[in-house]
């Protein structure tokens, strides 16, 4: 290559690199973090309803019942028979009344995936309530992140405002969960790491009010959403 044409190749080379280092500092073309409704599950079919787990209280010996599957117009339903008693040779070493279900871990080539949620204040479920109205108040919604304690889980009460068995939308604000840890609360409370969340689910804690009967719950979508987005007043 002849001295003027590489002279001219590194100006122009330098100019290249100055005016690509001019624009990562100042972010130009760059988008900011997005607000717009985030979906983490809409359970409309049966390859997404696969991707859920259920448990009950029926697999260490108590008497609960469940079932999952498709619901009506393309959603998804949780059901059962919510019951307190055990098998006899466990009385007074376990306690019934529980069943949930939960998304699974999702493994990938390049480790598990994750949802992040930090750019979203809260967490949206459109939900119907069916069953005993006396367990309405008994359900609970949990979200597990991508921490060293696998047992941790953060956890809000989910509070129905319809009595006539219609979808809802409950809106819960992040900063309100509370970190658990084997149904326990954890005394020192900490921050949500709301970039890596692992898993969400739902669980009904008939044992801890004591009370029993027929389940029935309908999920349509599980978001994350903001402000502006809120259809009605948020959770507490």
């Amino acid at each position: 290559m002849a001295l003027s044409n590489w002279a001219a190749y590194l100006n122009r080379s330098t100019k290249l690199l100055r005016d690509s280092s001019t624009k990562i500092l100042r972010m130009e073309g760059a988008d900011g973090p997005s607000r717009a409704p985030l979906t983490l599950f809409r359970l409309n079919s049966k390859q997404v309803i696969e991707q859920f787990a259920t448990g009950c209280d029926a697999d260490i010996g108590g008497t609960s019942a469940r079932n999952k599957g498709s619901g009506s117009t393309a959603t998804s339903r949780f059901w059962g028979e919510m019951r307190l008693d055990v098998r006899q040779e466990l009385q007074g070493r376990i306690r019934g009344g529980y069943a949930g279900f939960r998304s699974k871990p999702r493994p990938t080539l390049f480790g598990e995936m994750v949802d992040d949620v930090s750019n979203h204040q809260f967490l949206a479920l459109r939900l119907r309530l069916g069953g005993d109205p006396r367990l309405r108040n008994s359900y609970f919604v949990n979200l597990q992140t991508d921490g060293p304690i696998t047992t941790d889980l953060w956890q809000h009460r989910l509070y129905f405002q319809r009595n006539d068995g219609g979808w809802e939308d409950i809106f819960i604000p992040f900063e309100n969960f509370i970190l658990t840890n084997t149904g326990e609360l954890v005394q020192h409370q900490i921050v949500m790491m709301r970039e890596r969340i692992r898993t969400v689910g739902i669980s009904l804690l008939g044992g801890n009010s004591g009370v029993s009967g027929s389940y029935d719950l309908g999920i349509d979508s599980i978001r994350a959403v903001n402000e502006e987005d809120v259809t009605r007043p948020p959770c507490k």
